[in-house]
């Protein structure tokens, strides 16, 4: 009798385990899109699209993100659509001289075979022109990015606050695309003057 009962509790102890275990794999399993907001392409790999948020009126925003190439050729990123603008285009910024330039690359930008590019404030980017609303933190919107050689993939981009997602991280994020007020709607290089320190 002691033993059936020790049977019963140890059977049930090792179904709460069990079930304890099978649940925390599938919490782990759902949690994980939330976490690595990541996408991929034949060999290529897009990590965490975002956009600064925007204030109201804004006609402009920026656009964010990586892309390693884990292939062994080459590809370039030729061009970029998002459901929150008229149109979006490739730019790079740089510094010369503290003067900021921008310009838009119309040849797109290249990943090299094994090697990977950022777009993210202060060099390459996607601007977003002719926004239909606020960016708001928090929010997301669809966009598209299309390559050369590995086609077209959907992604999400999400809405990040000024600091963006890591406030610590980013060259220049101050200039970011508040600057563009004069640029919305051009493919014409900008620049304007950098502070000095």
């Amino acid at each position: 009798m002691l033993r059936h009962a020790f049977s019963r509790i140890l059977g049930h102890t090792e179904d709460r385990i069990g079930l304890a275990i099978l649940l925390a794999a599938l919490a782990l399993f759902v949690a994980q899109p939330a976490f690595a907001h990541g996408f991929k392409i034949g060999a290529l790999e897009i990590g965490h699209p975002w956009a600064r948020m925007t204030p109201a009126g804004a006609k402009v925003g920026g656009g964010y993100l990586s892309v390693t190439n884990k292939g062994t050729t080459p590809d370039t990123l030729v061009s970029a659509t998002a459901e929150v603008a008229d149109h979006a285009e490739i730019h790079e910024m740089s510094v010369t001289d503290g003067v900021m330039k921008m310009r838009m690359l119309k040849d797109g930008v290249v990943i090299p075979a094994g090697g990977e590019i950022k777009l993210a404030p202060g060099g390459f980017h996607l601007m977003l022109i002719g926004l239909k609303q606020p960016l708001k933190q928090g929010e997301t919107f669809k966009g598209t990015l299309t390559f050369e050689k590995a086609g077209t993939v959907d992604v999400v981009f999400k809405i990040e606050g000024m600091g963006g997602p890591k406030a610590s991280e980013g060259s220049m994020d101050g200039a970011g695309h508040d600057a563009h007020s004069g640029h919305e709607g051009t493919s014409a290089p900008m620049t304007m003057p950098m502070p000095s320190n």
